[in-house]
């Protein structure tokens, strides 16, 4: 069996790991660091794989899975009606609104509203979070308890153009308190279930939650405060109903959905909703994943899904390696040392994320998120404990990390 994974990323690379244990794997276009790589100048529609696995979102909103099933391609990934669950946070809010999904309560604005932007505002209470419609990498969510800052940061993204057309409609939430959590599920167009693991991710790029937010700089599964209630609550909640309105909107939904939740003192409420796997959530999920993941991901792109996802009992911690001036103007070009030693280190493994190579065949710096390094271990300290001797081992110049990824639940 071979299996095309679409993109270029760590989250490509933990998918090509999981699935390559039971089946023949390529990446496309993957990059440097990441085996079974084929560059970008071999055109996905061209190859000729069993299975076509999608990885990020970009791709999917804009319609690959569609134009792949229509050459007759057995596809993990939604169509781009179903993509614009995360394409348009306020399709998103719509469908969970007709769907009865507990979420928080929000508006949607366009520069000729600024004003009434600003009167909505000023009826929430701190914190405030205004987000870009449209893609924005992970990085259009802004959040502060500032009043004024937030109207700065609504303008700045309705009138400065900071996201393009993606900023050209905001939606401004209220803010919700509790300990977020990622949840992945599997949906084969009719039925879904859970990948039974929560993650959580730190999105900020400084130590203690501070600074702005990024892509992502870490992450740790499973919660162990979370018990499997909670898990079904979210599934009987939220996502069975989402699935449900999908339906009812005549969309055959057969992928992942990945959701973000606040654990609030209410209950489970929904953030967002992706269509791809996380980045880095993957990285410290997927490899937990037991048994054939293969032909799990074939079910689900046939619409015929059977078995039952297994997680083991043991814990991984992601750390991610980033460049210097990440999240706004990284530096690349920088050669990356130390990969094999870190990997020689028992339950670590390293996943390339923004790798390139220089003429000399070295690997070096190639975006913001270079490098997830991953410990595994019986426990969260255990596991975070082996990322950290991982991300000893690495180096180049600039290089920055957080060193409290995973720390909280040892508090």
């Amino acid at each position: 069996m071979l299996i095309c994974v679409v993109g270029s990323g760590g989250r490509e690379h933990a998918l090509a790991l999981a699935l390559g244990r039971d089946a023949e794997v390529v990446v496309a276009p993957g990059n440097p660091g990441i085996p079974g790589s084929i560059g970008a100048t071999i055109d996905p529609m061209s190859i000729n794989a069993d299975l076509f696995v999608i990885g990020p979102e970009v791709p999917l909103v804009e319609g690959l899975a569609d134009r792949l099933r229509a050459a007759g391609k057995r596809v993990f990934g939604p169509g781009a009606d179903g993509a614009r669950l995360e394409g348009s946070k306020l399709w998103m809010k719509d469908l969970l609104a007709a769907a009865r999904v507990p979420t928080a309560r929000f508006g949607a604005f366009t520069a000729d509203g600024l004003d009434d932007a600003v009167v909505f505002l000023q009826s929430l209470a701190p914190p405030y979070v205004i987000k870009t419609d449209g893609l924005a990498a992970g990085k259009g969510v802004f959040v502060t308890n500032d009043l004024g800052d937030a109207v700065e940061d609504m303008k700045a993204k309705l009138l400065g153009g900071s996201f393009g057309e993606a900023g050209s409609l905001v939606v401004i939430e209220e803010g919700l308190s509790g300990p977020e959590a990622s949840l992945f599920a599997l949906c084969d167009g009719s039925d879904v279930t859970l990948i039974p693991t929560l993650a959580q991710d730190h999105k900020r790029i400084f130590d203690g939650d501070l600074g702005p937010n990024t892509g992502g700089m870490g992450v740790y599964s499973p919660m162990p405060a979370i018990s499997h209630l909670a898990l079904d609550d979210m599934l009987q909640s939220a996502i069975r109903p989402t699935v449900e309105e999908l339906r009812r909107r005549g969309i055959d939904y057969r992928g992942v959905l990945f959701a973000g939740f606040m654990l609030t003192e209410q209950g489970p409420k929904v953030l967002e909703y992706n269509i791809r796997f996380g980045d880095p959530e993957t990285q410290a999920i997927l490899p937990r994943l037991e048994g054939n993941v293969a032909a799990l991901f074939g079910q689900v792109a046939d619409g015929e899904l059977r078995d039952e996802p297994v997680v083991s009992s043991d814990a991984m911690v992601s750390v991610v390696c980033a460049s210097e001036g990440y999240p706004g103007s990284p530096r690349t070009g920088d050669v990356i040392t130390g990969i094999e030693r870190a990997e020689a280190i028992d339950g670590v493994t390293v996943f390339s994320a923004g790798v390139g190579a220089n003429d000399d065949g070295e690997l070096i710096t190639a975006g913001g998120r270079v490098l997830n390094v991953c410990g595994r271990g019986p426990d969260v300290a255990a596991a975070r404990e082996q990322a950290y001797l991982g991300v000893g081992e690495i180096a180049w110049p600039g290089m920055q990390f957080r060193t409290d990824i995973g720390a909280a639940i040892e508090e």
